[in-house]
């Protein structure tokens, strides 16, 4: 999410390419085309997210944060949910190596047949359920967000939005299928910018279609429905292009399908236990007072947008590299990958976490307070951000360190992993839910911290596996690497902290002058990040490449 993926990011990083070692203690590159790869996505990523705060902007002015608002959050949630688990989860880690495998030993024509029954199996599946879900809304409702049952208005209400969103499951399950198998041929921009058409769709809908309606929130609902048919429309011919149009076949029997679906049935829990974990706050938060959905959801999107334009956008490009390092049986790079992606993402993650904490609340009075959005919805989007913010880290190592595990095929150990974090999140939600609900009235908060928290003992877990399985070997810099991170972000925060007027100002200036102080104070903030690194040594090659020596 987390965030999530939708922010204080410098961007991609530029691409320069090194020169080769000049010695044989000078680590190699993990792979020439991997930090121009991520910069592709990313770049992609950032503009999609742009439009994700432009979205959840107009979305804000139009329900805010009230009874309605939290309808449809659930309603999009649950399908969006379920795409991560069959698209972008544990469907695209057990598919992309064994596409790998196909096209490192086989023919253009077995790839084919590959491409056409997965589609066949996956698209067939998610019909059923889709039909099925749409049949019962009520009861999927029920199982989601039982909260609202003790509200028959909004409870009716989310049923019926949930009738419009599910179709949007099957679409964008199909667009992730088609958008694994470009990022396996490197065409990483298309995927990365098809989000894209979700954004525009649901923006037009918030600035044209609500106002037209008794309803103002159906609008966003069918504005999601029309989205899934744009961006699976929009990757087709590119697909095309590859000749790899899937023409889907039923057929379970399929070698390929069977390693597929061996690898991803017991993936489906543990590749997406951070979305889990998220949709469980969904859950919990039903039973919170109202809004509480709606300021998760505001604080989630904000801590998405670092989240998706770094650590998915690596996370994205290195998985296709690691399978096919692991295929023609590459491990010294396939190491050098995961210690180049771990120090990539803590990078940018460690300043980003510290900047959203530090700027929650001017970022959500500039981006959020108008029209429906109110000061209160301000005052606990910015706390749940705050608690988000602080597992913001753990989140990206995630994405770039299960990759670790699923380009050599290994479903089992991540899924360890995952139940024990996930136990820990359900015991720390009732550790933190109810004494900060009873005393202070923000339990949504609660369950931000647990989910930060778990994330941070799943990601610990990762790491420790691939480094008792000689998997990733830390390669020589670490110290002075960390030292470094340490201090230019010290010295961001208290730049930012000194441009950064109390909340109350913020409310007092219009909208082009928050906007404007905002750019300036995440600017001067970036600058000195990025100068106090320069000051102390950091060179490109030490965020290209693992820095030689301590």
């Amino acid at each position: 999410m987390h965030c999530g993926n939708a922010g204080p990011v410098d961007g991609p990083l530029p691409v320069i390419h090194a020169p080769p070692p000049l010695n044989p203690g000078t680590p190699e590159p993990p792979s020439p085309g991997l930090l121009r790869s991520s910069a592709v996505v990313g770049s992609m990523t950032l503009l999609s997210r742009v439009l994700g705060l432009v979205r959840d902007v107009a979305m804000a002015s139009v329900v805010g944060a009230s009874g309605n608002a939290d309808a449809f959050f659930v309603a999009f949630k649950i399908p969006n949910f379920l795409r991560r688990l069959f698209a972008e989860g544990a469907f695209a880690q057990a598919f992309v190596p064994v596409l790998a495998d196909y096209r490192e030993d086989g023919s253009v024509v077995a790839v084919r047949a590959l491409v056409d029954r997965v589609a066949g199996v996956l698209g067939g599946t998610l019909l059923v359920v889709t039909v099925l879900a749409i049949l019962a809304a009520p009861l999927v409702a029920m199982l989601f967000a039982p909260g609202f049952v003790a509200d028959p208005v909004k409870f009716e209400l989310t049923a019926q939005m949930i009738r419009i969103t599910f179709p949007y499951l099957l679409l964008i399950s199909m667009t992730g299928f088609c958008g694994a198998i470009l990022n396996s041929y490197g065409r990483f921009a298309v995927p990365a910018l098809t989000p894209i058409f979700l954004n525009l769709s649901l923006i037009g809908a918030a600035l044209v279609a609500a106002p037209q309606l008794e309803e103002p929130v159906f609008a966003l609902a069918w504005g999601v429905a029309l989205a899934g048919v744009v961006q699976l429309l929009f990757q087709l011919p590119f697909l095309y292009r590859l000749d790899l149009v899937p023409r889907p076949r039923w057929d379970t029997r399929h070698p390929g399908v069977r390693r597929i679906l061996k690898l991803m049935v017991p993936a489906l829990f543990g590749v997406s236990v951070s979305q889990i974990n998220l949709l469980l706050d969904t859950v919990l938060a039903s039973f919170l007072p109202t809004g509480s959905v709606s300021w998760l959801y505001y604080s989630d999107r904000l801590m998405e947008l670092p989240l998706g334009v770094f650590g998915i956008a690596i996370a994205t490009v290195i998985l296709p590299s690691l399978s096919a390092h692991r295929a023609a049986a590459r491990m010294r790079q396939f190491g050098l990958t995961l210690d180049w992606a771990v120090r990539s993402v803590l990078w940018v993650a460690v300043p980003a976490a510290v900047a959203l904490a530090v700027l929650a609340q001017p970022i959500l009075v500039t981006l959020f307070q108008y029209g429906e959005f109110k000061p209160r919805d301000v005052a606990m989007s910015a706390l749940s951000l705050q608690a988000y913010s602080l597992g913001l880290a753990a989140f990206m190592l995630i994405k770039v360190l299960a990759p670790g595990y699923y380009a050599r095929q290994d479903i089992a150990t991540p899924v360890r992993f995952g139940i024990i974090s996930m136990a820990a999140n359900m015991v720390m939600n009732l550790l933190f839910v109810l004494p900060l609900l009873f005393w202070f009235g923000a339990g949504h908060v609660g369950l931000a911290l647990a989910t930060s928290a778990a994330a941070y003992l799943n990601a610990g877990l990762l790491l420790r596996g691939l480094l008792r399985d000689g998997v990733m070997q830390p390669q020589a810099g670490w110290v002075a690497y960390a030292v470094r991170l340490s201090l230019a972000t010290a010295s961001m925060v208290a730049v930012v902290l000194w441009l950064s007027p109390g909340v109350e100002i913020w409310l007092d200036w219009a909208l082009p002058v928050r906007i404007g102080r905002l750019a300036l104070v995440c600017a001067l903030g970036g600058a000195v990040y990025l100068l106090v690194h320069a000051i102390l040594g950091t060179r490109l090659q030490h965020v290209r490449t693992p820095p030689g020596g301590n």
